[in-house]
C-alpha cells in the first residue's frame, strides 16, 4: 500500500505513455514502440518541469521495470537453436562486437566522450541496440540522459540499415536464392531486432524467398544478444574495482555484490525455455513474455523520456552520433569481410 501510494503516479503515467507508443510501434516497427515512447517523453518533460508526487514512481520505472523486462527476454532464447546457429556465424559476431568495443573505446579517449555515453552506443551497436543498452545502463550506472542519448543515436543507424542494406545487398552481389548470406549479414551487422526483421523481410520479397532470410536473421540476431552476458558481467567488475579505488575502500573486492542479479535471472530464464523446449513444450508458450519484456522495455523508456534534459541532449548530441556511426560503418564493414572471407558470399 505504501509503495502505491509513494509511487502510484509515476507508474500510471509511465503506464499511459507506453500504451500508445506499444500500439504506434506495431503499426511502425522501424521505428518501434522504444524510441516513440522515449521521444514523447521527452517531449513532455519540456513542458513538465516540476513531476511533484509523479517524480518516485517514474524513477522507479526507469530503474526496476527496465531490469525486469531484461530479465524476460530470456523467455525468448532457446539456448539450442542459438547454439546451432552460432557454429556459423559465431566468428563474425565476436568480430564484430570486438570492432565496435574497440572502437567506441578509442573515440571515447580521443574525442572526450563521456564514458557511460561511449560503452553504451558501443554496447547497443554491436550486441542488440535498446536491449542491450538496457541492461549495460544499471550495471554502469548511466543516468537517464546518457540513456535517451545513446537510444537516438543507435535508432538514426537501425533506421538507416533498415532502409539501405537491402539495396546495398543487391548492389555487392548477395546470393539471391537462398536466404542465408543476406540473413547473417542483417543479423550480425544491424542492431535492433525491430530493424533487422525490416531489411529481412524486405529481402525475403525482393526474391520471393518467403520467410528464410528473416528467420535466419533473427536466429543469428539471438545469438549475438547472448554476448549481454560476458559483457554485462565484465563492466561490472570493472565498475565495483573502480568505486571501490575511488572510495579507497579497504574491503576485499566482492564477485557477489558486483555481479547484477537481473542478469542471472535473464540466464536463467533462457535455460528455463531451452529446457521446456526440448521436453516438448511449444516454444509459442513463452511469447506472451517475451511480448511483456517489449511492453515493459516500452514503459522504462517512457520513464527515462520524462527524466531527460532535450536541451542538454541536443548540444551534446555530436560526439555520440560520430561515435554511432564509427561503430555502424566498422561492424558492417568486418561483417562483409568476414563473410566473404568464409565464403558464404
Amino acid at each position: 500500500m505504501n509503495f502505491m501510494k509513494k509511487n502510484g503516479a509515476g507508474i500510471l503515467v509511465c503506464l499511459a505513455i507506453a500504451i500508445p507508443s506499444w500500439l504506434l510501434g506495431k503499426a511502425f516497427p522501424v521505428v518501434g514502440g522504444a524510441v516513440i515512447a522515449i521521444i514523447a517523453g521527452m517531449i513532455i518533460a519540456m513542458f513538465w518541469n516540476k513531476k511533484g508526487k509523479a517524480e518516485a514512481g517514474i524513477k522507479w520505472t526507469s530503474k526496476m521495470i527496465l531490469q525486469t523486462a531484461v530479465v524476460l527476454l530470456g523467455f525468448g532464447m532457446n539456448l539450442g537453436v542459438i547454439f546451432q546457429t552460432g557454429k556459423q556465424s559465431l566468428p563474425i559476431i565476436l568480430c564484430t562486437i570486438t570492432t565496435s568495443l574497440v572502437i567506441a573505446w578509442i573515440l571515447q579517449k580521443v574525442l572526450k566522450v563521456p564514458a557511460n555515453t561511449s560503452i553504451l552506443v558501443g554496447v547497443g551497436s554491436s550486441i542488440c541496440g535498446g536491449s542491450a543498452i538496457a541492461a549495460t545502463a544499471p550495471v554502469i550506472d548511466a543516468d537517464d540522459d546518457e540513456i535517451a542519448q545513446s537510444i537516438a543515436v543507435i535508432f538514426f543507424f537501425n533506421v538507416l540499415a533498415a532502409i539501405f542494406f537491402p539495396l546495398l545487398g543487391k548492389v555487392i552481389g548477395f546470393d539471391t536464392l537462398h536466404g542465408d548470406a543476406f540473413g547473417i549479414f542483417a543479423g550480425t551487422a544491424i542492431n535492433d531486432t525491430s530493424s533487422v526483421t525490416a531489411a529481412a523481410s524486405t529481402w525475403d520479397s525482393m526474391w520471393n524467398l518467403g520467410s528464410e532470410t528473416l528467420n535466419k536473421a533473427v536466429t543469428v540476431k539471438l545469438t549475438r544478444t547472448l554476448a549481454i552476458i560476458p559483457i554485462t558481467l565484465g563492466l561490472s567488475l570493472i565498475q565495483a574495482k573502480k568505486s571501490a579505488k575511488e572510495e579507497k575502500q579497504t574491503a576485499k573486492f566482492s564477485l557477489k555484490r558486483a555481479f547484477p542479479m537481473f542478469i542471472l535471472y535473464f540466464v536463467i530464464a533462457a535455460i528455463i525455455t531451452t529446457v521446456c523446449v526440448h521436453m516438448g513444450v511449444d516454444a509459442g508458450a513463452f511469447q506472451p513474455l517475451k511480448e511483456l519484456s517489449k511492453f515493459m522495455i516500452i514503459m522504462a523508456m517512457a520513464a527515462i523520456g520524462l527524466n531527460s534534459n532535450v536541451i542538454r541532449l541536443i548540444k551534446t548530441g555530436g560526439k555520440p552520433i560520430l561515435v554511432g556511426a564509427s561503430c555502424w560503418c566498422g561492424i558492417t564493414i568486418v561483417s562483409l569481410v568476414m563473410q566473404h572471407a568464409m565464403k558464404i558470399w
